[in-house]
């Protein structure tokens, strides 16, 4: 059952749409920025990089500043948060180009106004309407500063004011901006972002031109980082994982799903309980970031194995 959408809403509901919960639980342990910083920009780092798809979206609804707090407090190292533009210009966090799916509203983000938006309420991982609000990226970015890195995911078409926002909230160097479109092209339409915040170029695999992709950006400029993606695993360039960090870069799997990494993913590590057969897969290949669902299990598996503090 859909709840209804009300014009006047308790102050203590209120609240929720600026901050997160006080009520939650002490971290394990937590690196700091500087130290995560330093291991991003370092490809032969000793530790793996965990990165929060969407934050904790299993425990508070998908980037909810509750689930960007509750993965800051696991001690993730990396949040991927995705952003869409409202009607009056605001960056939001919001996946989906509509509200249908996780939230209480109807329609096209960018057909509302901000001040429309932050009258909804967003949905659980179960589909269930909670309290809590949509952020904007400022608010997102405020909660985040100093703490971890973030990626920010769904937002191409909207770099420049990303990039003000950013700058406004002085997190320019703990972002990571991507895409996967070629070098020339991001450098025609966005270049001059390009030199002021830390940018990481998408590739697949299984496209014949991703070597020369990979050869323009590493030649022009130097990323920190590629994201790999494959959906089989008998692509030369996965025997190759060492060679990409010898050249400078680390190499950042995604173990979300089964397409994104020839079906060693999350749920075969936390369901079907083989996770040497997913995440230690990955990382025998030579991936030293992962992006999962499953922050938590993904943290200790590493910390059983001397790779993350």
């Amino acid at each position: 059952m859909r709840l209804k959408q009300f014009t006047i809403v308790p102050a203590f509901l209120l609240l929720l749409s600026c901050s997160p919960s006080k009520q939650i639980s002490t971290p394990v342990s937590r690196n700091s920025l500087e130290t995560i910083l330093k291991e991003f920009h370092d490809p032969h780092g000793k530790q793996v990089l965990v990165v929060a798809h969407r934050g904790d979206w299993r425990n508070a609804p998908e980037n909810s500043l509750q689930a960007i707090q509750n993965a800051i407090d696991m001690g993730v190292d990396i949040m991927e948060i995705d952003i869409q533009k409202t009607k009056d210009g605001h960056l939001v966090l919001m996946h989906d180009q509509t509200l249908e799916r996780t939230t209480n509203g109807k329609g096209k983000v960018a057909d509302h106004t901000l001040a429309q938006l932050k009258k909804l309420y967003l949905k659980g991982g179960h589909g269930v309407v909670t309290e809590h609000r949509v952020p904007t990226l400022e608010e997102a970015m405020l909660l985040m500063k100093g703490k971890v890195m973030v990626n920010l995911d769904k937002g191409y078409d909207y770099f420049k004011e990303a990039h003000a926002v950013l700058e406004a909230t002085g997190t320019l160097r703990q972002t990571i901006l991507k895409s996967g479109h070629p070098y020339a092209k991001i450098a025609q339409e966005n270049g001059e972002v390009l030199r002021q915040v830390p940018f990481m170029p998408v590739v697949w695999l299984e496209k014949k031109e991703t070597r020369q992709i990979m050869a323009d950006y590493q030649r022009e400029l130097k990323p920190p980082a590629f994201e790999i993606v494959f959906k089989t695993d008998t692509s030369a360039v996965l025997k190759e994982f060492n060679a990409i960090k010898k050249a400078g870069a680390r190499v950042w799997v995604n173990t979300l799903w089964p397409n994104l990494n020839a079906r060693h993913h999350d749920d075969l590590a936390v369901e079907g309980k083989q996770a040497d057969q997913s995440w230690g897969w990955v990382l025998d290949r030579g991936s030293n970031i992962i992006q999962t669902d499953r922050p938590k299990e993904l943290l200790e598996y590493l910390r059983k194995r001397g790779l993350h503090q």
